[in-house]
């Protein structure tokens, strides 16, 4: 088997046994005993500006082809989120045209999609509470008319504005009852957007949480879940234990989703045992979440976690601090795996971590039996190490 070469954080390059192409097979039915999204990236044109502050411009062959790869492997796809680089790099007119052609790939598919619904297209940092409806419907409207549902992500506009948490349950109430069927709330932890903290009304966890509760509850018919992304496991269990019925959790949690997703410690007195997901994480490791999933549409929880179990490491290191930048990770695997012809990011995020940091990537992957074609990843991996002149 040939072999993997390494680069350590000093500098040293070290050698590894790269490990055989997984043996994880596409599904012959629809995933049936969890709801899975794989929170999906973009990939740009490769000789673009793809420099910090320049109009998207998007590889639609390259973009649209993974999405159908997802598809492919039974799972959902939850387009124009923070995976997507919402906020940081894709700006309003590509947003609007990536949710357009994702839907029209979900048609052709019959894949399941969900899309983010947001403010970001205001041209101002702030700006009041009925303007910030009016941003979250016009975006909302646009989803459905595409035939997309849709996911409601938490908004830097709100967080600036809001002063408490009444103003979170009015924009949200209003917001709501102009949806035409259920939407899906986010709540994005400071981890991954630190103008985002204290959203809800509250830094503390369990009042922020009850204000959402409350939210849910006066507008249940229009909510279908709720994705939590606070790298969180107890949050999560709580809010989830209190959801009404016929509203999901969605994990967001790409830290702990192995037990989320099949829980031992469900809260007390909760029959929920699990949450469904919706994951950045399962864009980058898709077929081995794929075969996860069917071990447990089979009933046999041992090899869920045995597929399951040696990729929490490299999830973990993706979202390392600072978390927001795991989409590089992401991409970086998308590469090495095939789906993309060069290492490029909009907004220049390919620059976010560092060699060392890839390199981790690199053996993590390998062990976790994530590398879709390992002698090409390796080939494309040495490549780059030569390129930085890090090839002893």
């Amino acid at each position: 088997m040939t072999g993997l070469r390494l680069l350590q954080p000093e500098g040293r390059v070290t050698r590894t046994e790269l490990n055989p192409a997984p043996p994880w097979q596409l599904p012959t039915s629809p995933l049936e005993s969890r709801v899975v999204y794989a929170a999906a990236h973009v990939v740009p044109v490769a000789w673009a500006d793809n420099t910090p502050g320049a109009p998207a411009r998007i590889d639609w062959d390259a973009t649209l082809d993974f999405r159908r790869f997802l598809y492919s492997w039974g799972l959902g796809v939850a387009d124009a989120m923070d995976t997507a680089q919402r906020n940081m790099g894709l700006d309003s007119a590509a947003t609007r045209e990536l949710i357009a052609r994702s839907a029209g790939v979900a048609r052709e598919e019959g894949g399941s999609l969900v899309v983010g619904v947001n403010t970001d297209h205001l041209d101002a940092t702030s700006a009041p509470l009925s303007r910030i409806v009016d941003a979250y419907v016009q975006q909302l409207e646009f989803a459905e008319e595409q035939g997309a549902d849709a996911v409601l992500m938490a908004s830097r506009h709100l967080a600036r504005t809001a002063t408490s948490a009444h103003d979170y349950r009015r924009v949200y109430r209003e917001v709501l009852s102009r949806a035409s069927r259920p939407v899906v709330l986010h709540w994005l932890g400071e981890a991954f957007d630190q103008e985002l903290a204290g959203y809800f009304g509250s830094a503390r966890w369990e009042d922020a949480a009850s204000t959402l509760l409350e939210i849910i509850e006066e507008s249940v018919d229009r909510v279908g879940g709720v994705k939590m992304s606070l790298l969180d496991a107890d949050a999560e269990r709580w809010v989830r234990a209190r959801l009404p019925e016929g509203v999901r959790m969605f994990t967001g949690d790409d830290f702990h989703y192995v037990d989320l997703l099949d829980d031992a410690e469900p809260a007390p007195g909760s029959i929920r045992t699990h949450s469904d997901a919706l994951l950045g994480a399962f864009a980058a490791i898709a077929p081995a979440a794929s075969a996860a999933i069917q071990a447990l549409d089979a009933g046999d929880h041992a090899t869920y976690r045995a597929v399951l179990d040696p990729t929490t490491p490299l999830s973990r290191h993706l979202f390392a601090a600072p978390t927001h930048f795991y989409k590089t990770g992401v991409a970086f695997l998308s590469w090495l795996n095939g789906h993309q012809p060069a290492f490029q990011m909009v907004g220049g995020l390919h620059s976010a971590r560092s060699l060392p940091h890839l390199s981790r990537i690199v053996e993590l992957a390998n062990t976790a039996n994530v590398l879709e074609h390992p002698e090409r990843a390796a080939s494309r991996w040495h490549a780059l190490l030569r390129v930085n002149g890090a090839d002893a």
